[in-house]
């Protein structure tokens, strides 16, 4: 029966479940998506997506990866629950975009967020001495409030990474990018509504995923999950970093390091 098959006869599914950059590590998804590039009888990759996104260079560097990837072998995007802001341009990446008619898609945008306890330091009577080697080095510190200079330059990094995000969008979309734009305020959308905005292809669930892959890479209907390899070490580390880091998550709605991200 083997013999019957094609030599490109299985699907591969890939969970991508969680927080790019923490809960998700790009590195160990890289090493992954180098061996489905490369597996013979791999002839259609499924990206199972819920996650909220992000940070910029993770997520960044995952779409490019997928984007190689595509080039290889079609890559079906399933949005299970939500495709938001750095893991909706990872999805963007994909030969063709699906959702669950009840996912939550979109929040295309950058956002930056740190914590500013200058106060608080001064009422413990706490202070830092800083030596640089220019006004702008310690740019984003927490022990004190930005600069106007700060600021403008912030927020010009950020609309630089923004117009890259849109970009992506109206490319992988076949779309203009002033209709792209206008479906980058940063809101969510019901699964229904992206696809009336054309940001998803279809909805469904993940038979229909499974399908569409099957089709696109005229392959038989077999599934192969895989995982990216990890240690017991690191399971048991991500694991009680995850329940604490995304419990405050949870609770506060706001990313738990500095940083820019996709979310």
């Amino acid at each position: 029966m083997a013999r019957l098959l094609p030599r490109r006869s299985r699907i591969g599914v890939v969970e991508l479940h969680g927080v790019i950059g923490t809960t998700v590590h790009p590195g160990a998804y890289f090493q992954l998506l180098d061996r489905l590039e490369r597996a013979p009888r791999v002839g259609c990759v499924v990206l199972d997506i819920d996650s909220p996104g992000g940070s910029v260079a993770a997520s960044e560097a995952l779409y490019l990866k997928v984007a190689r990837l595509r080039q290889k072998k079609p890559v079906v995007a399933f949005i299970r629950g939500t495709g938001a802001s750095g893991s909706y341009m990872v999805a963007c990446a994909a030969t063709r975009v699906i959702a669950t008619p009840s996912a939550i898609v979109g929040s295309i945008g950058v956002i930056s967020l740190r914590p500013v306890v200058a106060q608080l330091m001064e009422r413990l009577g706490i202070s830092v001495s800083v030596s640089k080697s220019g006004p702008l080095k310690d740019m984003g510190a927490f022990y004190r409030p930005p600069t106007q200079e700060e600021e403008q330059k912030l927020q010009s990094l950020i609309n630089e990474l923004f117009g890259t995000f849109v970009q992506r969008v109206a490319e992988a979309r076949h779309v203009e990018m002033d209709q792209a734009r206008r479906s980058a305020t940063g809101e969510v959308y019901a699964a229904g509504r992206a696809r009336e905005l054309g940001l998803v292809d279809e909805l469904g669930d993940f038979d229909a995923a499974l399908d569409m892959a099957a089709s696109l890479g005229r392959v038989p209907r077999r599934v192969a999950y895989l995982r990216p390899p990890r240690s017991m070490r690191e399971r048991l580390l991500e694991r009680l970093g995850t329940w604490a880091m995304e419990g405050l998550w949870e609770d506060t709605g706001l990313p738990t390091t500095h940083g820019l991200w996709y979310l």
